[in-house]
């Protein structure tokens, strides 16, 4: 029976051992920098070890007060990048999570340097981003903006379909054949798409376990693809790596799907190729400065846009966050991370 005057009971059961360390008697501080307004997903993860603090910010500056007392960081988007100069402020940090797959507005190098273990959490919207790259194409080919629009404006007109193809025995060229890729390969599949990708990380043979095929260059994916889906990580390698030479290679007629990064495809070359006819149409989720800014493709009458939301569903969502937080927790207690993207991180994994 508890003391009334709060003092500790005498008959308390007795606690199971623990495998994870006793919680400190000051908590970590963990400072989620951007986007969330809420920590109902985190706390309940995290809250017996540290405290929570939505910084808020959209900017570096934002930023600045808070960051010498953190222990680690779940960053998302609205910040555009996290620079040496608010890493130097980074006094004791354990670690950085960015709460997605892409962590282009992260300074990895820097963090390496000042032996900052950075993770990520690239496996929560393969489905989703599956989905929208297959919908998009769809919506495309099948003129099913043209037809609502029409519609909506009084009409009922079959022609506005006139010079649809048949999607089945088309040719789908998968820039990356990833998480993202693998799934959107298995419904291309589906609809009867000859599936072709190129990816340099895959492990050779992984296209016969998947029961697609393989193309050894770019050039070649394009030159053999009526429609090409981008799947592929953004650097230095892949910026702009859809271009003007590329896109004129691919069979006239052909649609450019991206759900991926914008500055993997040169914008200009887009619109040229769109202009031109060569390309019958665009699905993009994602674009090379966003928001929009080039009302070129905002109002172009054969491209289908979306705000960068490929990525979301309601469980989607609340996985990424999930996930990020126990990335951050596995850091704080010393144990292993999950998704390591730097040397620092890949440290602490056993060998």
């Amino acid at each position: 029976m508890t003391d009334p005057g709060g003092g500790i009971p005498d008959d308390l059961p007795d606690l199971p051992p623990s495998d994870e360390p006793t919680p400190m008697a000051e908590p970590f501080h963990v400072i989620v920098t951007d986007f969330l307004t809420e920590a109902d997903v985190e706390r309940p993860i995290l809250g017996d070890i540290a405290r929570i603090h939505l910084a808020g910010a959209v900017s570096e500056d934002d930023l600045a007060g808070p960051l010498p007392t953190a222990d680690a960081l779940i960053v998302y988007h609205d910040v555009p990048m996290l620079t040496e100069a608010s890493l130097s402020r980074l006094k004791h940090c354990k670690g950085i999570v960015r709460a997605g797959v892409g962590y282009n507005n992260i300074d990895v190098d820097e963090a390496q340097r000042r032996g900052i273990p950075v993770c990520n959490v690239p496996d929560y919207g393969a489905e989703e981003v599956a989905d929208h790259a297959i919908m998009m194409l769809l919506a495309v080919i099948r003129r099913l903006l043209p037809s609502h629009e029409a519609i909506r404006k009084g009409g009922w007109d079959v022609p506005v379909v006139y010079g649809v193809p048949r999607l089945r025995g088309r040719t789908l060229g998968l820039v990356g054949c990833g998480r993202i890729g693998s799934a959107t390969a298995l419904r291309a599949k589906a609809f009867g798409l000859d599936v072709v990708f190129y990816d340099p990380h895959v492990a050779p043979g992984f296209e016969k376990a998947l029961g697609v095929r393989r193309a050894s260059t770019p050039e070649a994916l394009f030159e053999q693809s009526d429609y090409v889906s981008v799947h592929c990580y953004l650097d230095e390698a892949s910026h702009h790596l859809v271009n003007a030479d590329r896109l004129a290679r691919m069979r006239s007629g052909g649609v450019l799907i991206n759900t991926a990064r914008g500055p993997i495809v040169d914008q200009e070359a887009l619109i040229e190729a769109l202009d031109s006819g060569h390309l019958a149409g665009a699905g993009l989720d994602v674009v090379e400065r966003e928001p929009l800014d080039d009302d070129r493709l905002r109002s172009h009458p054969r491209v289908v846009l979306t705000p960068h939301v490929a990525f979301y569903s309601v469980e989607g969502f609340l996985e990424m966050r999930r996930k990020s937080a126990e990335e951050v927790r596995r850091l704080l207690l010393g144990q292993p991370p999950r998704c390591p993207v730097n040397e620092a991180a890949r440290r602490l994994c056993p060998a």
